[in-house]
């Protein structure tokens, strides 16, 4: 029982930042994260503020999607974050099977804390994604 307590907080302390246009699966995802004790601390439709919303709210992980409407898309917002904060652990979710290719032959992507995942994501392969790459 000790075992579930600590994982718990441990959890509450992982604060989380959703990009992503369609709002029913930004809420989907918000409220799932929320109810196995994560803190979304930031949510938005657009990556145009990426850079600024993560030095506002310096979240644990970012959740990312990889085509949204705006000024840059998800990648590039990635890639805005990663080159001030090589470290910042991001999980790009797409659609696109391309995407995987796009990010494999980008060097800049080598050796960074991200991870792709296909939608449609089962919301458990999503949570377990996000404790991997919080325990690298």
């Amino acid at each position: 029982m000790r075992k579930y307590t600590d994982e718990k907080k441990k959890k509450d302390k992982t604060k989380i930042m959703i990009i992503e246009d369609e709002i029913d699966i930004l809420l989907l995802y918000k409220d799932y994260l929320t109810n196995k004790g994560f803190s979304v601390e930031a949510t938005s439709t657009t990556a145009n503020e990426a850079l600024n919303d993560y030095e506002n709210f310096f979240p644990s992980i970012i959740i990312l999607d990889y085509n949204l409407p705006g000024k840059i898309s998800g990648l590039e917002a990635a890639k805005q974050i990663l080159t001030k904060y090589p470290n910042a652990p991001i999980i790009i979710v797409t659609a696109f099977e391309t995407v995987r290719n796009e990010i494999s032959n980008d060097e800049f992507f080598n050796n960074k804390n991200l991870i792709l995942l296909l939608k449609p994501i089962k919301l458990h392969l999503l949570e377990f994604t996000i404790k991997s790459l919080l325990s690298k």
